[in-house]
């Protein structure tokens, strides 16, 4: 089967939004740290740009890491952590990072489990909203690019951890 793939949304577009992102964040919490924690691996060159166009000097980072596709380019329906955040949560303002909301099911599950910290307040920021195959509704409180359909890759989003070096995203296109 062969791939093509298909650009969606260029560079210039995403370093726009992202700026747009940090400064609605920063808006949101004028005063006091902020502590970003990002769902890794898709998350990382989303939530490396996001930070740096956060002008405060007081920004935390950590990860999380959770298992839920795998090699494939369908959910299992099953989450797992696989790396657990290390900075202490409670009493923080947490921004919870993800490249993509496809299911809905990572997000709900690592609001559940961020929750168990006892951070002040929790958000979530999503570079994309993709609702084709959404099971679980989740609040998302700052999107970059809400679409429809599509499988993606690119910008930390992969395929079988294929593409993710991309600088803009791609819709994968297979034919024979």
């Amino acid at each position: 089967m062969k791939e093509t793939l298909l650009e969606v949304i260029p560079q210039a577009l995403i370093k726009e939004k992202i700026q747009e992102l940090a400064e609605t964040i920063e808006g949101d919490f004028p005063e006091g740290p902020l502590t970003f924690i990002g769902t890794l691996k898709g998350a990382f060159i989303f939530l490396a740009d996001l930070v740096r166009a956060i002008k405060r000097k007081e920004v935390e980072v950590d990860f999380v890491r959770v298992k839920s596709y795998g090699y494939s380019d369908t959910s299992k329906g099953e989450v797992t952590i696989t790396k657990d955040v290390e900075l202490k949560l409670e009493g923080k303002n947490v921004i919870l990072v993800e490249d993509i909301v496809d299911t809905g099911l990572t997000l709900a599950f690592l609001i559940k489990h961020i929750s168990l910290h006892n951070p002040k307040t929790i958000k979530t920021c999503a570079l994309i909203d993709k609702r084709e195959r959404r099971k679980v509704e989740v609040n998302l409180d700052y999107v970059g690019f809400t679409l429809e359909r599509g499988f993606l890759v690119g910008y930390g989003l992969d395929y079988g951890e294929k593409y993710r070096h991309l600088s803009s995203i791609y819709e994968v296109i297979k034919s024979e």
